[in-house]
């Protein structure tokens, strides 16, 4: 449903624009889509093409540091097994207590030649260290810095050393803390668990190197990592980073390694980055290539860039294009459309411009045609009907005065046959009051306040007569009370009320006059009383009434309606339309309970 309503407003979107947005929008589209849908299958294609490329080539190399690794691992296996020829040494190992001082010395003179000769198998092997199952340390090394042996045995990855299960193993990156010049960097430290003939512990070998010594770069690989950002990490079995060749090229610290280590070695499979994954055998040691797909698409990207300033350039120069062919067929269109807005304002001007001999042109000339004709007409029938509605409206306001008087006059007349006091006098006082805002007025629009001032007289009239049976409630703002109005209104629609919903004397009828400002800032006069009502039938009679005072023509059976109908509600709504246009009305409704409301539209004047 929702992709139904997305297409309908696409559409509707579609037919509303300009003409000649569409004759753009059409250039542009029949032109520039192939040219996107050709540029996008070169790019998805050269990306696939160098991202395979680069795949096989860091799969070679991996597959190449697989062979390196695995050539390690065997070195320093055998390295730390010649360890176990000196099986007498071995053996002696953690039995330092019961040894003599003597045979202390001849021990640890044996232990060093042990440790030298180790260091003296690999030209990368800086300090051997032995450690007997007492703890007791015993080092050699090619460097200034000795070993400190009690932090050594403190660090963490040595006692879980003593916990492991392996008996030849690579560590991972640690700090050089526990030397005495507690130099920066890092080592990894390569061992191997120590038995005695028994098949006791008896004590472990410790082997430190720079991790360069793992993994030398060639200048292939330098190269490489240059041009497409190729990055190689090897850990151990405890998920602990061996190797990283960001920091031995330079581009990270060890330090960074070490504090982020654990971040390096996690599976990424985010599409931002390639990545290739090898082992070493008996899995050992495991290596990761990662590749940036942003460095692998650079050169693929500048083509990407290049393909997108030509598809502008070539949009801009078919919207030149397409804007001069619209332009010409468009000209005499707005030309058109422009004569015709002035038609519906009542200025009918034909198009002068020379017009071409296509359809266009033809559809000009007849609109000149039709203009001509309409000209011709407005001045025989315009004027003749303004004129008629001018009387039209005269007669209705004519109406108005003397059937008010008529029943003015006879309520004086009555009251004045059954006693002679000072309300007569009072009436005729009231009465005069309404003459002067009647005839000052006539024909004209006056106030909102002079409106309620001469309904309130009229209702002063009929408490008279009614024994003040009639409650007149006034809520105007004070601002609409200086806004012009028609004459008249008010009046005959507080008339009505007394004359259809004026039950008897033993329960008083109750008007309110209310005025609302519009959302539009418009006016509406809401006029409401709570009298007997209307039926629905006589509801229905009303509605069509007003809805034929509001059809614009009068018609012949208008002449002809009885007095009392001709009046009232329709005669206001007449004088309404024809005093300020179709937009505004008058309608009626019953109330909620009972009673009838009667609201009026106008506009602010």
């Amino acid at each position: 449903m929702e992709r139904r309503g997305w297409l309908r407003r696409a559409a509707l979107l579609i037919r509303n624009m300009r003409f000649q947005n569409k004759l753009m929008a059409g250039y542009l589209l029949a032109c520039v889509i192939p040219l996107l849908g050709v540029s996008t299958l070169i790019f998805h294609k050269s990306a696939e093409g160098l991202e395979q490329s680069s795949q096989e080539f860091a799969s070679l190399y991996t597959s190449q540091i697989r062979t390196t690794l695995n050539e390690f691992i065997d070195e320093y296996d055998k390295v730390t097994k010649s360890v176990l020829v000196d099986s007498e040494v071995i053996s002696k190992l953690g039995e330092e207590r019961n040894l003599s001082m003597d045979e202390l010395i001849i021990q640890r003179v044996a232990i060093q030649r042990l440790l030298m000769r180790i260091t003296l198998l690999k030209p990368a092997i800086g300090t051997a260290i032995l450690i007997s199952k007492e703890n007791n340390v015993y080092q050699y090394t090619t460097t200034t810095s000795r070993v400190n042996e009690r932090m050594l045995l403190s660090r963490d990855w040595y006692k879980q050393l003593r916990s492991s299960e392996d008996t030849f193993f690579i560590t991972g990156l640690h700090d050089r803390s526990y030397y005495e010049d507690k130099g920066a960097g890092a080592v990894v430290t390569v061992g191997r668990v120590l038995f005695s003939s028994d098949g006791a512990y008896a004590g472990m070998l410790l082997i430190d190197l720079d991790p360069f010594a793992l993994l030398q770069l060639d200048p292939d690989f330098i190269l490489a990592r240059d041009k497409y950002g190729i990055s190689v990490i090897i850990s151990n079995r405890e998920q602990e980073i061996v190797y990283h060749s960001d920091a031995a090229s330079g581009r990270l610290s060890w330090e960074q390694v070490l504090d982020s280590g654990e971040r390096y070695i996690q599976d990424d499979s985010s599409h931002g980055k390639i990545i290739l994954t090898g082992t070493t055998s008996q899995e050992k040691l495991f290596i990761k290539t990662e590749i940036p797909r942003s460095k692998l698409l650079q050169k693929i990207n500048q083509i990407k860039a290049m393909t997108v300033i030509a598809i502008l350039m070539s949009c801009l120069v078919i919207t030149f294009i397409s804007l001069g062919l619209s332009y010409t067929i468009t000209k005499p269109i707005k030309a058109l459309r422009r004569r015709m807005k002035q038609a519906e304002t009542g200025q009918y001007l034909p198009i002068e411009q020379v017009q071409s001999s296509d359809e266009i042109g033809s559809l000009v000339r007849s609109y000149n045609n039709m203009i001509t004709t309409i000209g011709t007409l407005i001045e025989d029938v315009y004027m003749a009907e303004i004129k008629r509605r001018q009387a039209k409206l005269i007669a209705l306001q004519n109406q108005i005065n003397p059937h008010m008087l008529y029943n003015t006059l006879e309520s004086i007349r009555m009251k004045a046959l059954m006693k002679d006091d000072e309300e007569t006098a009072g009436m005729i006082k009231i009465l005069a009051r309404m003459f002067r805002l009647t005839l000052g007025k006539e024909g004209n629009y006056h106030s909102v306040r002079h409106e309620l001032e001469y309904t309130a007289n009229y209702l002063q009239l009929q408490n008279i007569r009614f024994d003040d049976s009639f409650h007149l409630h006034i809520k105007v703002p004070d601002e609409m009370l200086s806004c012009s109005i028609i004459p008249l209104v008010f009046q005959p629609i507080v008339e009505n009320s007394i004359n259809h919903g004026f039950e008897d004397y033993s329960r008083p009828l109750n008007i309110e006059i209310e005025g609302i400002w519009t959302e539009e800032g418009e006016i509406l006069i809401r006029i409401t009383d709570d009298g007997a009502g209307i039926s629905s039938s006589k509801h229905k009679e009303l509605l069509q009434m007003l809805e034929e005072a509001g059809a614009g023509k009068p018609r012949l059976a208008d002449a002809e309606l009885p007095e009392n109908e001709g009046l009232g509600l329709k005669n206001i709504a007449e004088r309404i339309k024809l005093h300020y246009g179709e937009r505004y009305s008058l309608t009626i409704r019953p109330g909620q309970d009972r009673g009838t409301i009667v609201e009026i539209l106008i506009p602010r004047l």
